[in-house]
């Protein structure tokens, strides 16, 4: 199996070198990439397909044919990390970020270090899948009561008055029963069926192997059900299974839309795939609500839905989303964008490589919600030229709005919320004191 890993925006060249990918491997991945519905019209939103070599953009994950992978790791600064250690802990915070945006109870503390270094990020979600399955079988598969109709010699359940006296009438010896079996045949468990099948098709490595088959021996008499055809709706979560949430969240992203088997250039393949700035945004507001929830303050994502324009007749044109809007009521406090890009301090740049239109975008934001703090938060790395946080202030001309930088380092796992707090600090102190004076 030929397997190479890069971070995005970084290409591949074709070839026969340890650091290279055989042409015949990359055309296949290049056509698996294509047909994700993250590719886009033209299908290069995933991946550059070159004459010379592939080059990533900005989706992360694994990308798989005919026994060769393509892995896109985010492009995310280790201090003090490189090589295989550096890789091994952007899967683990890209892990973080996943669990965390996803609402995934993940816990990773088994992965060796070594683990992250070694396997991609796809075997490692696996691993965690599967492991976590397996437990939970051994405590018990989730039963549920379903209803039941059959012709029987001898009366169970209840009668069905109008089948006995229609379709029965000729045959006396049989009675239509309805009745209620208690089965492990139930949507949550053809779920768990359905990810190990799919599953079993894509691990490599010998241990998850290993655990697939004996869920697949385990969950031998639940139906198979296709993916497509899979009852979500039916799934019932209560006191008495609770337990499985965290499995079918998981489940969920394994075989959800962002994760597809396809048939590209003759051959089978699959891809996992996140675009990281969908990822990246659902992430800090997830952490920001959390930092947040012991205040009077509320954090709002993809809200506000105001539009810009009006026509003659009135009609509404040019809807808006900010990313992100901090209330207290009604009033929006604040609005932050998201950005996933790499801003650095440059002698010959006095924008940071801050968009333009990103800050066209957040004046009108500051217009239309009548909000005078504006921010714009990126990813912290190593060229930024100062320490995380508050990287540069601006006032908007003519106005009393003020636009901030901000960024935010993933690489660290710890306090995270409290250092994202920091992004609203002034309203967070406002908040306590009001909290203070009840």
């Amino acid at each position: 199996m030929i397997r190479r890993t890069i971070l995005e925006w970084e290409a591949i060249r074709y070839g026969d070198a340890v650091d290279e990918i055989p042409a015949h491997a990359a055309d296949r991945i290049a056509a698996v990439a294509a047909a994700s519905p993250l590719a886009g019209r033209g299908g290069g939103g995933v991946l550059e397909h070159g004459r010379k070599a592939l080059r990533a953009r900005g989706v992360v994950g694994v990308i798989a044919t005919g026994g060769n992978a393509l892995e896109i790791l985010p492009k995310i600064d280790i201090p003090g990390e490189d090589g295989e250690r550096a890789t091994g802990s952007i899967r683990r915070r890209l892990v973080h970020m996943l669990a965390v945006a996803l609402d995934l109870k993940i816990d990773a503390g088994q992965v060796t270090a070594l683990d992250w270094q070694r396997e991609t990020l796809l075997e490692i979600l696996i691993r965690l899948f599967s492991e976590k399955l397996v437990d939970a079988v051994r405590q018990g598969m989730p039963r549920r009561y379903v209803e039941h109709a059959d012709d029987l010699p001898a009366l169970r359940g209840r009668l069905n008055i109008t089948r006995q006296f229609t379709t029965l009438a000729v045959e006396p010896s049989r009675l239509a029963c309805r009745y209620d079996a208690l089965t492990p045949d139930i949507a949550l468990n053809r779920i768990m069926k359905a990810a190990v099948t799919r599953l079993s098709g894509i691990a490599r490595t010998t241990d998850n192997q290993r655990r697939l088959r004996e869920l697949a021996f385990a969950y031998a008499d639940i139906a198979d059900v296709p993916v497509s055809a899979l009852r979500w709706g039916d799934v019932v979560l209560d006191r008495t299974n609770g337990r499985w949430r965290e499995l079918l969240n998981l489940a969920r992203l394994l075989l959800g839309e962002r994760f597809q088997t396809t048939s590209a250039g003759g051959s089978d393949g699959f891809s996992l795939l996140f675009e990281m700035n969908t990822l990246f945004e659902e992430y800090i507001a997830r952490m920001l609500k959390r930092a947040l929830s012991d205040t009077d303050l509320r954090v709002v994502s993809q809200g506000g839905r105001l539009y810009c324009l009006e026509t003659e007749d009135r009609r509404q044109v040019f809807q808006t989303r900010p990313d992100i809007l901090i209330k207290r009521g009604d009033v929006v406090l604040q609005v932050i964008d998201t950005k996933w890009k790499r801003i650095a301090a440059r002698i010959d740049d006095p924008k940071r490589g801050v968009s333009q239109a990103d800050v066209y975008q957040m004046m009108a934001y500051g217009r239309l919600y009548r909000c005078g703090r504006l921010t714009l938060m990126y990813p912290h790395h190593h060229q930024v030229g100062c320490e995380e946080g508050l990287i540069g202030g601006y006032t908007v001309t003519s106005s009393t709005d003020h636009l901030e930088l901000f960024s935010i380092d993933v690489s660290r796992g710890d306090n995270v919320r409290e250092r994202l707090a920091a992004a609203c600090s002034s309203h967070l102190l406002e908040a306590r004191v009001s909290l203070t004076g009840q």
